[in-house]
């Protein structure tokens, strides 16, 4: 059993789930701006700071305390409209709707803010219309990842620094151990714009 306690450090500070992240990019830059962020995966984090990490199934973290927001990154690999080629009729796919689509119907039910995102998906078809479409360029990394949030009690995610570039190098990505995880870590400046913008 996970041991867990959440104690504000000053007036403000806002608790904060990470669902479905290993990088802790977005739990990083929350707690740069002073919230106690917490990454939740089954997984090891890969950020460096395990004790910010919850290790546990996201259906767990969600009921551990009152959240004041939410964001979700569950896993897209079988989701993601790119994978329709492979997964169309796969049980790996109902598994795929049934975790993003019961993670954010319980997150909307337990917290008056939440984001969603999951790339190019077809979710729309369980969840509703996407509140936003973003990219990387629009953040300072000169890419294009199409990328849809969900949002709930959240403004739109405004860019911060539009760059040059428009380069799809998760598409050109070599295969590797790694490749799945490196193909769905949150863009620095992405993980920023989350915490100077909804922080």
């Amino acid at each position: 059993m996970t041991s867990f306690c959440f104690i504000p450090r000053v007036i403000g500070c806002l608790s904060i789930l990470v669902g479905c992240e290993e990088s802790q990019a977005v739990c990083i830059s929350f707690r740069r701006k002073g919230h106690e962020a917490y990454s939740c995966d089954l997984q090891e984090c890969s950020g460096g700071y395990p004790e910010w990490h919850l290790k546990m199934d996201i259906f767990e973290a969600l009921y551990l305390m009152k959240w004041d927001l939410i964001i979700l990154h569950p896993p897209c690999t079988y989701t993601a409209l790119c994978g329709n080629r492979w997964y169309w009729n796969s049980p790996l796919r109902e598994s795929g709707i049934a975790l993003c689509n019961n993670s954010y119907k319980i997150a909307l039910s337990l917290c008056d803010k939440v984001a969603l995102e999951q790339p190019k998906t077809i979710m729309q078809k369980y969840i509703g219309k996407k509140s936003q479409i973003i990219h990387p360029w629009q953040f300072g990394h000169g890419e294009t990842k199409e990328t849809w949030l969900w949002l709930k009690g959240l403004r739109l995610l405004e860019p911060t620094n539009i760059v040059s570039g428009r380069e799809h190098k998760i598409w050109k990505m070599s295969p590797s151990l790694d490749r799945q995880k490196l193909r769905s870590k949150t863009y620095p400046g992405i993980a920023q714009a989350f915490a100077n913008q909804w922080g």
